[in-house]
């Protein structure tokens, strides 16, 4: 997924045995995000009782990785900007700057240019994020590369489940060669959770898969689309 190419291209820089912070921007309350990413004092807010470090903190001297940014309303956006120009912010409640040196790299699921088009994304933000764009196709779209990626998460996942899966059945695997994905990664993720945790064996078959991929007919061969690509970009 993006979050795994981001960690990629952290892993290959010269950052690369510095912190990897990431924060998904859809995850988080919009009221919160700004906390999330550039911390904040005591008693800046109802609740917070004690000083919290940022993900922008955290991230000094490595890179920061903002998942799902054209979820960041404009006012957050513009106090992004300027982090990204000046390498300075303030922690939500305090008057006094501070400096880091953090890599940028940011991800979304929509057509950010659209964004801009529409008013919900700031042209010069783009701008300044859009140098090395990187386009992912959706998982249905990249052939094989699901089994290679099911056998990577099923050796984790057996590991620190603490069983016994190795393989795929034959059937499991033309069923994920078929299975359009619509959560991505991160529904292949669930699907081999599900059946590692409820599950015994070195196999996986078609009977401990949950559904809607136990249900599904027998594939018929058809081109897939290339839409909703994920955008990666990296500055």
């Amino acid at each position: 997924g993006k979050e795994v190419c981001a960690e990629a291209i952290h892993a290959a820089s010269k950052r690369g045995d510095k912190p990897f912070i990431a924060i998904n921007c859809a995850a988080i309350p919009k009221d919160l995000i700004e906390s999330e990413l550039f911390g904040h004092v005591k008693g800046a807010f109802t609740g917070a009782a004690t000083e919290r470090q940022g993900a922008a903190e955290a991230a000094d001297g490595g890179t920061l990785f903002l998942d799902e940014l054209c979820e960041m309303d404009l006012d957050l956006q513009t106090k992004l900007l300027r982090f990204i120009q000046t390498g300075t912010f303030q922690k939500v409640g305090s008057s006094k700057m501070k400096s880091v040196d953090v890599r940028f790299v940011c991800a979304t699921n929509r057509d950010p240019w659209k964004e801009v088009q529409e008013g919900r994304f700031r042209e010069d933000l783009y701008y300044r994020l859009y140098v090395i764009p990187l386009h992912l196709p959706p998982l249905r779209a990249r052939g094989d590369d699901v089994i290679e990626i099911a056998y990577s998460l099923l050796g984790f996942m057996s590991k620190e489940e603490g069983k016994d899966f190795i393989r795929l059945s034959a059937e499991v695997v033309e069923r994920f060669r078929h299975y359009e994905w619509p959560g991505n990664v991160r529904q292949l993720q669930n699907v081999l959770r599900n059946v590692v945790v409820l599950n015994e064996g070195r196999e996986i078959t078609l009977d401990m898969l949950p559904p809607p991929l136990n249900q599904m007919p027998e594939p018929v061969n058809r081109a897939l689309p290339l839409a909703n690509e994920n955008k990666v970009v990296s500055v």
